[in-house]
């Protein structure tokens, strides 16, 4: 292309249109698609007053839904072979920090046990993960509007 005018000159003039809508448009889908790229598992978290853990580095999570169910991450193992199953885990890991969820509907007798076998693996930390106390107040509001 030239320009107008004596002189013949190309004229290079980068259209940009085309790639803001390229990025609109991936900007929405990313927004539309957020929401349902939920992680862990469904459980009803008991609800605590407490500060909210770096989020940093990916955590090992042992989970206990409502079924009694036990996980690791999103790997369903039965508590026989929780101990087996975290040995070999953490063979190959430095951070030997293990997080437990557990439904606050499951009996005392069970989480402990899952304690017991977590401890037993030789787990330097074990924390329990809670949901704050403001969230769970806002979740029963909203079921009593719906």
């Amino acid at each position: 292309m030239t320009s107008g005018g004596k002189h013949s000159e190309l004229m290079s003039e980068i259209n940009v249109t085309p790639f803001v809508d390229v990025m609109l448009v991936l900007l929405i889908i990313f927004m539309v698609t957020a929401p349902m790229m939920v992680q862990g598992l469904n459980v009803d978290l008991p609800e605590a007053t407490a500060k909210p853990l770096d989020s940093e580095k990916e955590h090992l999570i042992v989970t206990i839904n409502k079924d009694q169910q036990v996980y690791i991450n999103d790997f369903e193992v039965t508590v026989e072979f929780l101990r087996e199953k975290l040995l070999k885990i953490l063979q190959g890991r430095s951070d030997r920090d293990v997080y437990l969820k557990a439904d606050k509907d499951i009996p005392y007798g069970i989480v402990v046990q899952v304690m017991a076998e977590i401890k037993g693996a030789g787990v330097e930390q074990l924390g329990m993960v809670t949901e704050p106390a403001v969230i769970e107040k806002i979740r029963k509001a909203q079921k009593t509007k719906s």
